[in-house]
């Protein structure tokens, strides 16, 4: 099993629509941002790719790259999800918060999870999301910015179809 840590923050500013986990949240400012902003996925994708130990969404995604300009970061989540896949490596759960004063997302955490569960292929079941607030602290409690944290654990397929049967092996069930 391998575990990576991923985090991400974007500035508010206006005239930007507000983005997490690929759903369009009607809000008075957007996150500044080279593709759509999106913390919650950008937080995720890093905690993938260094569960995997394959870099980060910058070595993938860079920020001076025009084909990134504005494009959905759930489109670079299915890419990191094609990235595990090639690498063998099958996801065991995510776990990620979203860290913002306002606005709330809870009318949107179910859409955020199926959006999420649907780009890297997975139960919905594996993935939760969360939300807090700052309390009025910091620059996401002043409403400055929104930042997001998450952790995933991956495994990798070549050792889980290696692994001896906990039974012993006695030849008469499906373990063998």
């Amino acid at each position: 099993m391998r575990v990576g840590l991923g985090y991400d923050v974007h500035r508010l500013t206006e005239g930007r629509d507000l983005i997490l986990g690929g759903v369009k949240i009607p809000y008075e400012k957007g996150l500044l941002g080279h593709s759509d902003a999106d913390v919650l996925l950008h937080a995720i994708m890093d905690a993938l790719l260094g569960a995997a130990a394959l870099g980060d969404i910058g070595k993938h995604f860079p920020d001076t790259d025009e084909r990134y300009k504005g494009i959905s970061s759930i489109k670079l989540l299915e890419h990191v999800g094609k990235l595990l896949d090639e690498n063998m490596f099958v996801i065991n759960n995510i776990d990620a918060t979203v860290i913002a004063q306002r606005p709330k997302i809870g009318p949107y955490r179910d859409q955020i999870t199926v959006n999420i569960a649907k780009a890297l292929k997975i139960d919905v079941n594996l993935v939760n999301v969360k939300a807090t607030t700052e309390e009025g602290l910091g620059f996401t409690g002043n409403g400055e910015g929104i930042s997001s944290q998450a952790i995933a654990s991956i495994s990798y397929a070549k050792d889980m179809s290696a692994a001896e049967p906990s039974c012993g092996g006695c030849g008469g069930c499906m373990n063998n």
